[in-house]
């Protein structure tokens, strides 16, 4: 930070002392701006001082010009803001991935409180709080009005106390209710499943553990399979994933790219815009990818999201993702506080900017709701969608036998209709990922690798780089606030 003042200092003064020697209406003309600027400041100054001396109560100066500071990032946009002390050491503790309260990752929209996504195995997920529920009221009092940060404050409190939020929810006639205990929030940043001979990575958020949690989880999934040949394919799995750390996002990214760009950024000089590479190396050694999101996937997530569809390494398959295309810089302004600016926006390798548009899927599976349940003779609930596929040949009396496999052919095939019907039974739990895993099939069917797709069929990247996302490594792509 130091080094970048001190760059700007420098060009400042000589650019100063070149319109002195060729353009003096120039400097007359930039000294009337900084009369205007000068003349603002003191406007502050005169209702800062008439608040203190004539509000009713006797206000707190260090408050208020906290507030005066925050007021004036807020109104830049949804993501700028002052950290104060408390602040700026909660979002370096969520950085390391543990922290106290309910596990909802929240923006402002229309001065409404608008959740991004819940995190996984927390309060707020084992609650039902679902992407894009509004919440109005905290313990029955009214969110409207409140900073971002003023709300999280109320949503926050000693781990093992209940609250009771109310939610707005698309949908429903009628806002409700929803009681939850505060718990520490340990993230897990990366969960693996096998399907068949499919790995699922969900990962829920990119903190400093992300990229060498995966790494392990993979190789770990990928001896459990059989060695690499066994598998069929990867599932990413970024849905509700509200972001975090740039530089996850792009190692994480460059994991599966041998080569050509994952991100730029564009500041609001073209100097400072930026951009980075991939590397050599692909942890899925060629094998297919397919990249699982949703409205909850934002900003890091839609980073590796984008890189991965431009260079047709995955296939992205569920619903458009949030859209947070913006770049926030964490700059500490004392010992104890900062400021969260949005200094830039990022592009996908093709140039694409997602700002306010997100990222569509190349196949879009909406997640349906899950089947009501049926009420048997007995009063037992099954669910209304278990399959009778009826009788076979095989169930025929008299049936000739099929002599003509060896047991050895005949066990293969009993295993693989075995991952089929796991797979059919998988769309009861999580339609979307049993989507996913059967693309995953059908690639593997066709003998797909990446190293198959041409350079040709990788689109041209706009050579247009861009800015930083996180001077202080901190806070880079992070999708918004949360209620810590």
């Amino acid at each position: 930070m130091k080094n970048y003042l001190i760059a700007g200092v420098g060009g400042i003064i000589a650019g100063a002392v070149l319109t002195t020697q060729v353009a003096g209406p120039l400097v007359a003309q930039e000294a009337g701006k900084n009369a205007s600027i000068y003349e603002q400041l003191e406007l502050f100054g005169n209702v800062f001082e008439r608040v203190r001396a004539d509000y009713v109560e006797a206000p707190d100066d260090k408050k208020l010009i906290e507030a005066a500071i925050n007021g004036m990032l807020t109104s830049l946009d949804p993501h700028s803001s002052f950290l104060s002390a408390n602040d700026y050491e909660d979002m370096q503790t969520q950085t390391r991935g543990s922290f106290g309260g309910l596990g909802i990752e929240v923006s402002q929209e229309d001065g409404l409180v608008k959740v991004v996504s819940p995190i996984d195995d927390t309060p707020a997920a084992q609650a039902g709080v679902k992407t894009g529920d509004f919440i109005t009221h905290v313990n029955g009092e009214s969110l409207m009005g409140l900073t971002l940060d003023q709300a999280v404050d109320m949503m926050r409190g000693p781990v093992g106390s209940e609250i009771t939020v109310t939610i707005l929810r698309e949908g429903e006639n009628e806002p409700f209710d929803l009681t939850m205990t505060r718990d520490t929030i340990k993230l897990t940043v990366v969960k693996t499943r096998i399907e068949g001979h499919a790995i699922v990575l969900r990962i829920s958020t990119f903190n400093d553990a992300t990229y060498d949690t995966l790494k392990a989880e993979l190789e770990k999934a990928v001896a459990e399979v059989g060695g690499i040949d066994k598998v069929t394919g990867f599932v990413l799995d970024l849905r509700n994933n509200p972001g975090g750390l740039l530089n996850q996002a792009i190692s994480v990214s460059d994991a599966f790219l041998d080569a050509g760009e994952i991100v730029s950024t564009r500041g609001r000089n073209p100097e400072e815009s930026e951009r980075w590479n991939a590397e050599d190396g692909d942890l899925a050694q060629g094998k297919p990818i397919v990249a699982l999101i949703n409205g909850g996937s934002a900003s890091a997530s839609e980073i590796v999201t984008g890189a991965l569809q431009d260079h047709r390494r995955a296939i992205v398959v569920g619903e458009k993702s949030f859209g947070k295309g913006s770049v926030q810089t964490v700059m500490p302004v004392t010992a104890e506080s900062a400021i969260r600016l949005t200094t830039a926006r990022y592009y996908t390798p093709s140039g694409r900017s997602i700002q306010s548009l997100g990222i569509q899927p190349d196949i879009i599976v909406a997640q349906p709701p899950r089947p009501p349940e049926e009420e048997g003779e007995d009063g037992a609930k099954s669910p209304r969608s278990q399959s009778n596929f009826g009788r076979s040949e095989a169930d025929l009396r008299g049936a000739l036998n099929n002599d003509a496999i060896s047991d050895e052919e005949r066990k293969q095939i009993e295993e693989e209709a075995a991952e089929v019907e796991a797979t059919a039974k998988l769309r009861e739990e999580d339609y979307q990922l049993a989507y996913a895993v059967d693309v995953l099939k059908g690639l593997a069917a066709v003998d797909f690798r990446a190293d198959q797709v041409s350079s040709a069929s990788t689109p041209a990247v706009t050579g247009e780089g861009s800015g930083t996302e996180g001077g202080t490594g901190e806070g880079g792509a992070d999708a918004s606030g949360n209620d810590g």
